[in-house]
């Protein structure tokens, strides 16, 4: 089956995904997340980039990006993967496969859903039992959106810069968002957009998308059930 196309939308964020090989991990000894954080900041800044959100799992990432290039991201991926799969080779006297195939990616409607994805993202941790809040887990984007802890791959989105008129308002309502459950439905939703590379969002912008790019924004007739996660691994 011929790969999907992808999105090439320069503006509109991107949910990303990439998983190690046959869901091994990716990441081996805490020195290797900063590491990948530190190839990331260069591959954005590379490729003009910005960063919104991410979390670093132990067996996958997820990372929530915008560009101003219509390459931007598939560019920034690949220089990524490069730099870091030639530093774990290397590291660790390994060779071969890393990542599972490509990464995959879907659009987010950053009006209805930008602020959902994020904490869909900062929350992986929690839903894989790891810890109990995401201000316990060190390697994502939380202690930087809701607890105002600089970091210099992340980029404030629009979005979450409407939440307040201050970094001290914006937080407060940042944090307020995680009181909130997620809803199965809603989980599915984000799940399917992405493992499928399609579009999160309403369907007036779905079918924005489909007119901008030509190709299918929404999930047709379904196809095999999604796999059951492994332990820890919240996807």
């Amino acid at each position: 089956m011929p790969r999907k196309p992808r999105f090439n939308l320069p503006g509109i964020p991107q949910h990303v995904i990439q998983r190690g090989n046959n869901r091994e991990p990716c990441f081996f000894t805490e020195a290797d997340y900063p590491r990948y954080l530190d190839d990331l900041g260069r591959s954005i800044n590379r490729y003009s980039c910005q960063l919104h959100a991410y979390v670093l799992m132990t067996n996958h990432v997820h990372l929530l990006v915008s560009t101003t290039q219509a390459y931007g991201i598939s560019q920034m991926m690949q220089a990524l993967g490069r730099r870091y799969v030639c530093y774990v080779n290397r590291r660790y006297q390994r060779s071969g496969t890393l990542w599972e195939g490509r990464f995959k990616a879907g659009l987010i409607d950053s009006e209805n859903y930008l602020l959902t994805c994020m904490r869909y993202i900062e929350m992986n941790a929690v839903r894989a039992n790891m810890v109990d809040h995401p201000a316990e887990y060190r390697w994502s984007s939380y202690a930087a959106n809701a607890q105002g802890q600089w970091h210099p791959v992340i980029t404030p989105h629009p979005a979450y810069l409407a939440l307040g008129s201050s970094a001290v308002k914006r937080q407060k309502a940042y944090r307020e968002l995680f009181r909130q459950h997620m809803e199965d439905p809603l989980l599915d939703e984000i799940r399917q957009a992405l493992n499928h590379e399609l579009v999160l969002g309403c369907p007036s912008f779905k079918d924005r998308i489909e007119g901008l790019s030509n190709r299918q924004a929404r999930l047709g007739q379904p196809g095999r059930p999604r796999l059951k996660a492994k332990a820890g691994d919240a996807g």
